[in-house]
């Protein structure tokens, strides 16, 4: 790999690594200041919905400026928005609406970020040669480095958390990551962000013209129904897994006496990604697409009947575990397969709307769950969420769509776009 794509590699772990310190100091900190489960569901969702609105507009953006450029600039406002929470509750106090208001100030910051370095992807395999298969152990490397910071990020928060309590300064760390992620983004080639030509020329200018960018990308999105496919499977497994970590698992683990466990759990999740991801990239061309999406699936579903039944905490964390393990490969072969289904003019705006789809999902589920579980306990929350899964399993096995997998880049691509 070239210089560029380990600095980016490197850019995009700092980030991670704060947001997985975030994961677990957040809800916690919203339940140590409320009392109230339903008060993180409300939080969850609010700030998912407001980054939806976000990540719709955020891939006209990255189709129209250098994406090295906004990934900067978003970092540096996620560090701003972070750091603000223990300021404001050193001056003033949190509570509520306070929440609501960084988190949506943050919103501004994570989906343009995150959708900037997606699309930087099929360049810095470009920048490195273009090698075949380069694309997939670049993504599979990618992956097994989300593992790895997703393992020690929620761990260390969960450590933090263990030695101090529930404390907004620790929040100060995932701040200093964020502005440590821009700092070194300034290494990346420029080159690895530009906008071709073509592509510029061909933006639409003022309100009309992004309208009009908008629609070109969502109706390839809605029409492509790999991408589509892709895009609500994915929203479905985070949401769920979003309503786990920001309300039903700081809830459960609590009334343990185990919040620490909270953070161990989502470390779980990240350990056998890791570990999963990592044979992923070494295995490209061995074994197939639709062999890792078929694996994947049916771990997903066993691991979350068993975080569902909520029967005894090494269960629980055992269940993240397996998650993990068959995720990380079948999460490389979804987010290949929409890189490569996309064309490269829309590839911010797609990836902006499959983004988008992502962050509205857990503002539907994270507040209905959370009162599903205020009002009849976390067991009918449980078992709510294992029969959502196992129906998504079920579908996503028999649709059409995921079987073309190995078969990317042919006639139906070819006639999406």
């Amino acid at each position: 790999m070239g210089r560029s794509t380990w600095v980016y590699l490197g850019s995009y772990s700092l980030s991670l690594l704060g947001n997985g310190v975030a994961a677990v100091l957040f809800p916690l900190l919203v339940l140590a200041t409320t009392g109230d489960i339903l008060a993180a569901g409300i939080l969850a969702s609010v700030t998912a919905g407001v980054a939806a609105v976000v990540g719709v507009l955020a891939g006209v953006v990255v189709d129209r400026v250098n994406r090295r450029t906004v990934s900067i600039v978003s970092d540096v406002l996620s560090a701003a928005s972070i750091a603000a929470v223990p300021l404001v509750d050193a001056l003033w106090g949190l509570n509520l609406t306070w929440f609501i208001v960084l988190g949506v100030i943050g919103s501004f910051g994570d989906m343009p970020g995150m959708t900037a370095r997606e699309t930087m992807l099929p360049r810095l395999v470009q920048l490195d040669g273009g090698k075949r298969g380069g694309l997939d152990r670049l993504v599979g490397i990618r992956e097994s480095l989300a593992g790895a910071l997703m393992l020690i990020g929620p761990g260390l928060g969960g450590l933090l958390v263990w030695l101090f309590g529930v404390s907004s300064a620790a929040l100060f760390i995932t701040a200093g990551m964020s502005l440590a992620a821009a700092a070194l983004s300034f290494a990346i080639s420029r080159r690895a962000g530009d906008i071709p030509p073509a592509e510029a020329t061909a933006a639409r200018a003022g309100i009309r013209g992004v309208f009009t960018d908008l629609v070109v990308g969502w109706t390839f999105l809605l029409r492509h129904r790999l991408v589509l496919g892709v895009s609500l499977l994915s929203a479905v497994f985070v949401a769920v897994i979003a309503s786990l970590q920001a309300t039903i698992m700081p809830a459960y683990f609590t009334a343990e006496n185990l919040p620490e466990l909270s953070g161990f759990a989502a470390t779980g999740i990240a350990l056998g990604g890791l570990l999963s991801a990592g044979v992923y990239a070494a295995t490209v061309g061995r074994v197939s697409r639709r062999t890792w999406f078929v694996i994947g699936m049916i771990g997903i579903g066993i691991g979350f009947i068993a975080i569902g039944t909520m029967a005894a905490p090494w269960l629980v964390l055992a269940a993240a575990v397996l998650i993990g393990l068959t995720n990380g490969p079948m999460s490389a072969v979804l987010g290949v397969a929409t890189i490569e289904a996309t064309p490269d003019p829309l590839r911010g705006r797609v990836l902006g709307a499959q983004n988008a789809l992502l962050l509205a999902a857990p503002a539907l589920t994270s507040a209905p769950i959370a009162a599903l579980a205020a009002g009849y306990g976390l067991p009918a929350a449980g078992i709510g969420i294992a029969v959502v899964i196992m129906v998504t399993v079920v579908v996503a096995l028999c649709a059409p769509a995921f079987r073309s997998l190995d078969t990317m880049g042919g006639p139906e691509t070819a006639e999406a776009g």
